[in-house]
């Protein structure tokens, strides 16, 4: 089944089967959950006069291969903003939680542009795809990943953090419109910051997971998109990092901040 058939689904039922492919581990890849969850919320709202200012999602126990429920509560809607929580639930347990804040334009004198700029990277076209290996998690198969800077996961690094380019994998999604839903699903392919740090591959997963929407999307699930994340602490077994993701055309499209347990 593929990504739109599941959006379409969640247009009549809030029962969805969760398609194969999309594991991460012994558990639901947390991108798809989330896209999942924000194309509940999408539906639920139904006003394209208001666009996804911000979103939080907490992870809050492994979602299984299989059938899900969402369920959607829109907790206060204005003249300008509309708050709304997603839940996905599992065996009568909620299993992740989104909170989203959709806003229509308004006026202001204010404006402030200091987003950070898109790094220099050599095209995607003359790097190297990350090849997928037993040691991979599943949902990697779905993506395109090209690392463009720093190390990759488990190396012994002595620098965290990295950057590169990513996209749906054109052999596995047909090309059509690039939504918001498609958005979460993507962002979070990227593993943490930290695990180019790993002398063995070990689990790190998100448990909370913040993302600022910038500039509208304009793409297509074909193109490319740039990433970089840079880590602020970790310690004690857990880590806070923040990311960037911009377009082939370095229009800052999101702003990503995540707290990460770490297994290593």
């Amino acid at each position: 089944m593929t990504l739109l058939a599941v959006y379409q689904a969640l247009e009549q039922n809030e029962w969805i089967e969760i398609p194969t492919g999309w594991l991460q581990g012994r558990t639901i890849y947390g991108g798809m959950v989330a896209g999942l969850m924000m194309q509940k919320a999408l539906l639920s709202i139904a006003d394209r006069s208001k666009r996804l200012l911000s979103t939080s999602v907490t992870f809050v126990g492994p979602v299984q291969q299989g059938s899900a429920r969402l369920t959607a509560e829109i907790l206060r809607q204005g003249k300008s903003v509309t708050t709304i929580e997603v839940r996905l639930w599992q065996d009568d347990a909620v299993q992740s939680i989104l909170i989203a804040s959709f806003g229509a334009a308004r006026s202001s004198e204010i404006q402030v542009r200091q987003e950070r700029t898109a790094p220099n990277y050599i095209a995607p076209q003359q790097l190297q795809s990350m090849q997928f290996n037993t040691q991979f998690p599943q949902c990697y198969q779905q993506f395109d990943v090209r690392w463009a800077e720093g190390e990759t996961p488990c190396t012994g690094s002595a620098q965290s953090d990295f950057g590169g380019w990513c996209r749906f994998h054109p052999e596995k999604h047909s090309d059509r419109p690039f939504e918001v839903a498609d958005l979460m699903t993507l962002f979070d392919i990227w593993p943490p910051g930290v695990l180019p740090l790993f002398k063995t591959f070990a689990p790190a997963s998100s448990l909370t997971w913040h993302v600022t929407y910038v500039n509208p999307l304009q793409q297509n699930l074909h193109d490319w998109f740039k990433y970089k994340v840079f880590t602020d602490y970790a310690a004690e077994g857990y880590a806070t990092e923040y990311a960037h993701l911009w377009d082939a055309e370095n229009r800052l499209i999101a702003i990503s901040r995540q707290t990460v347990t770490v297994f290593a």
